[in-house]
Formats: structure tokens, C-alpha cells, sequence
């Protein structure tokens, strides 16, 4: 699978049905977390159902040339806040509980809102951070992601519409924000903490300090590597149970373990932590991520010339 687009997305910005994920070992010490995922199959008969809210993540003309019926265009804009300062601003940064709410009822998303996200093309990673959004928020059991995306929605022989959805505004309570997302104090308490597994979603060049992220090349001290690029297949279907599993256990990370995830701006750990959601582990997302980490002085960093 290529990483192209996954890239052009990350630098625009730095620029309840229960579905089982595929598994083949239904026996399996870590029971998966249901509903995370749906199939094509599953959404067209839930197509017409007055609670649905269908959010497309991609580029717009795509989504222009042809949706999933009834779907919103959403962009990462959309669901979060960003600073262009170059030198001290975040991307893609949490809104507050109260932003959130006025930022989700403008997606026509309600208390009663059964919400599903998909991706146009492989955009999987910022489709995985509006997933995210919505944990956060507080409606992870009413979200799930469209497994395959709109490749999969079409290779099933579904229809595609141009008509945009009439303009819904939802009503919220007030969200009571999940806590999943930790700043660099958090971060460094947890580094070498039993229990704790901080993840490098990166692609490898990065985490190996080959490319920068930032002034300054490497990973945080003691993570590990999980490019988010591993957790789908060539089709961009997340991977089964079984096989996200073995990953997870290749990267060191144990089967209860809270995994912290951080990347460039904070989108692409969010595909990872999606499969870490799927395999039942706790996760948190560090939101400033290496765009923070990096330009800190203070703060070390491991790259293959030793520590900086």
C-alpha cells in the first residue's frame, strides 16, 4: 500500500450494532472490541435509517464526483484546531468539550446520531482521527469506520451519488470529553512505566531518524515502531484480529498494555491506536506529537547516532 496519500493528507493539516472485526481465532486470550468496523453490506441496509450519519473523508473534488448517498463531506477543519505559527503553533490539535460539541451538531450528528466514517481512496488515517474525534467525545459506541472505505463500498456494487445531503444541524448534550488525549507532561511520567507502551505511528524512516520530523531526527526514548501504513491490507481493509495482533507483539507491546500513540501532528497514530482499539487495548493519543517533541531542546530524543 502506498503511503502517498496518507502524506499529502498529513501535510494539507501541517499542512449499538455489533460488527466483529475478522478474526480466525475466535478463542483468543484478547477479546476484540466490537463495532469499531462495518461492512459495505451492513451500511447499504442501514442506508435509509432516520439516525445515520455518513461522513465522507477525502478530497473534495472525489467526493463531488461521486459519494455514498446520504454521505457529509467532512475534513480534518472540521474536527479540530490548528495553529500555523511554524515556530511555536500545533496542528490538528482537541477542541475543548464545549468547541466540540458546536463542531459535531454542524455535522448533523445528534444524541440518538448512529455515526459511520469512510474514507475516499486511502485516506484511512485521517478517516481513523475523526474516529478518534468521536471517542473523545464520548460516542465511540455509536461510531464505526467503514471497512474498505469507498473502494470497498464500490468494488461491492453500490451505487454513488452527486446530490449533497441536505444541511442537518444535530443536538448534544453536553460531551463530557473521554480524557484520551495526554501533553508532554503525561508523556514523560509514562515513558518507562510498566503497564504503559508508547508507539511511534510513523513511517519507519522517521522513527529510524532517517527523515525529520521537525528540527530533529529520531523517536521518543523507549517507543516502538508501528507504521500506520501496517494496519491496513493492499485493499485498505484493516487487518484481521489475528494479524494486527502479531504486530503488536512484534513491535514489544504486551496484550494489556495502555498504548500512547504520537506520530508527526497526531493523525497518523491514530490508525495505529484504532487497531490497538480493536485488539481491546486502552489508548491514549500524545496530540502534539513529534511537531512539539522535536523542537523542545529539553526534551531527548533516540536516533540511531545515540541520543539527542
Amino acid at each position: 500500500m502506498t503511503t502517498s496519500r496518507f502524506a499529502l493528507a498529513a501535510a494539507a493539516l501541517v499542512a449499538s450494532f455489533v460488527v466483529q472485526p475478522r478474526s480466525r481465532d475466535a478463542q483468543s486470550e484478547q477479546a476484540p472490541t466490537p463495532s469499531l468496523l462495518v461492512s459495505a453490506d451492513w451500511l447499504v441496509q442501514h442506508l435509509r435509517d432516520s439516525n445515520l450519519v455518513l461522513l465522507h473523508v477525502g478530497d473534495r473534488p472525489e467526493y463531488d464526483a461521486g459519494h455514498i448517498p446520504g454521505a457529509r463531506y467532512v475534513t480534518q477543519g472540521d474536527i479540530s484546531i490548528s495553529s500555523h505559527d511554524h515556530d511555536n503553533g500545533l496542528m490538528l490539535e482537541m477542541p475543548s468539550a464545549d468547541s466540540l460539541k458546536v463542531l459535531l451538531e454542524k455535522l448533523g450528528i445528534s444524541n440518538g446520531s448512529r455515526v459511520v466514517v469512510y474514507y475516499g481512496n486511502d485516506w484511512v488515517s485521517p478517516s481513523t482521527r475523526v474516529m478518534f474525534t468521536l471517542a473523545n467525545a464520548g460516542l465511540a459506541e455509536r461510531s464505526s469506520l467503514l471497512d474498505g472505505g469507498m473502494q470497498q463500498w464500490i468494488a461491492s456494487g453500490h451505487a454513488v451519488t452527486k446530490e449533497v445531503p441536505e444541511l442537518r444541524v444535530g443536538s448534544l448534550s453536553p460531551l463530557r470529553l473521554q480524557n484520551l488525549v495526554v501533553d508532554v507532561k503525561w508523556v514523560q511520567q509514562h515513558l518507562r512505566t510498566k503497564g504503559y507502551a508508547i508507539v511511534d505511528g510513523r513511517s519507519a524512516s522517521f522513527y529510524d531518524g532517517v527523515e525529520a520530523t521537525g528540527p530533529r531526527k529520531g523517536h521518543i526514548p523507549g517507543a516502538r515502531s508501528i507504521p500506520f501504513t501496517e494496519v491496513a491490507d493492499d485493499k485498505n481493509r484493516i487487518k484481521s484480529v489475528e494479524e494486527l495482533r502479531a504486530l503488536f507483539d512484534r513491535a514489544g507491546v504486551q496484550p494489556r498494555d495502555t498504548v500512547i500513540g504520537y506520530c508527526h501532528i497526531g493523525q497518523q497514530a491514530t490508525a495505529m491506536l484504532f487497531a490497538a482499539r480493536i485488539l481491546g487495548h486502552p489508548v491514549r493519543l500524545y496530540d502534539g506529537s513529534m511537531q512539539e517533541w522535536s523542537r523542545r531542546t529539553d526534551l531527548p530524543i533516540e536516533a540511531p547516532g545515540g541520543s539527542q
